[in-house]
């Protein structure tokens, strides 16, 4: 990048900053909802709140059925529910 470049292009500083600062919280945000380890224990924690009856076999199926789905599809990549994605 020449003088004259980054003298014209200096205004769109804070621009490029902020997009890439933005590119950095999404790829973090995926890296923890593709994490098998917290799906895992999201399933625990539902089923605990399934045995203590702090929600009803629809909700726990429901959610089981969600955080099951996430992970086959960790497990065999390009194949993520459309509903789960």
């Amino acid at each position: 990048m020449g003088i004259v470049t980054g003298l014209l292009t200096l205004p769109l500083a804070p621009v490029r900053a902020t997009a890439w600062v933005a590119e950095q919280l999404r790829a973090e945000a995926e890296r923890e909802l593709d994490d098998p380890e917290r799906l895992r224990r999201q399933l625990e924690t539902v089923q605990v709140a399934y045995e203590l009856g702090e929600i009803g076999l629809a909700e726990y199926e429901q959610a089981e059925e969600q955080i099951l789905a996430r992970l086959i599809a960790l497990e065999q990549p390009g194949s993520i529910p459309e509903e789960v994605a």
